[in-house]
């Protein structure tokens, strides 16, 4: 697999070396329940990481599956949960070959796509729309931290840039359902910076004649 590998990934949390970590949920999450645009129903939450959005949406009533391949990961998600007593599938998979016994409602994503490296968006892509039922919602935190570099074609990393231009090739319309800009745009302690956008898996592209977008 080209980019990061589970012993990568391992290794970062061995070493503490969790820059993306709040130790808290991201505020977007929390602005999105305020609003009511995230209605409680089975959602799943890919590259859980530390598992505080999986604990605080199991705390509102939502039916959730954190998934992730990193044993540190899902260790500190069930941790979590157990430790305020909360319920949640946890699986521990590789994200680019899971398939769920049954579509999700909505999936939170907000570190999977730019922990991947570029190569593998494409596969992850399609994963997101076959994970959704039709006309089910994909909540995305678009990582924002281009690097100088990126001018001479450099592909840096972890996190990758997830480029605004890009994410509109890579869940095109009329698959996905795309909101008018701007987008909410959401800052981290870090430096990082991620742009908040509700996508909408279009039920129209699931009928006879069209194309599904997934296999």
């Amino acid at each position: 697999m080209t980019g990061p590998t589970r012993e990568f990934w391992e290794q970062r949390f061995a070493d503490g070396n969790t820059p993306w970590d709040r130790g808290a949920p991201n505020p977007q999450l929390a602005a999105w329940l305020e609003a009511g645009a995230l209605a409680p129903g089975r959602i799943l939450v890919p590259g859980c990481g530390s598992g505080y959005e999986v604990a605080a949406l199991a705390a509102r009533g939502f039916e959730v599956t954190a998934l992730d391949y990193a044993d540190a990961a899902v260790a500190r998600t069930r941790t979590l949960l157990e430790s305020r007593r909360l319920s949640a599938a946890v699986v521990q998979a590789d994200a680019l070959q899971w398939r769920p016994p049954r579509p999700f409602d909505a999936v939170y994503e907000q570190t999977c796509l730019c922990a991947l490296y570029p190569d593998h968006w494409r596969a992850y892509a399609d994963r997101l729309r076959a994970w959704l039922r039709p006309g089910g919602r994909l909540f995305a935190l678009f990582m924002q931290f281009a690097r100088p570099a990126a001018a001479q074609g450099s592909i840096e990393g972890p996190p990758y840039h997830c480029d605004i231009v890009a994410m509109r090739a890579l869940f095109p319309a009329p698959l996905w359902g795309w909101p008018k800009p701007p987008y909410p745009r959401t800052s981290h302690p870090s430096g990082l910076a991620e742009l908040a956008v509700i996508l909408e898996r279009n039920p129209e592209q699931d009928k006879p004649g069209n194309e599904k977008g997934s296999p």
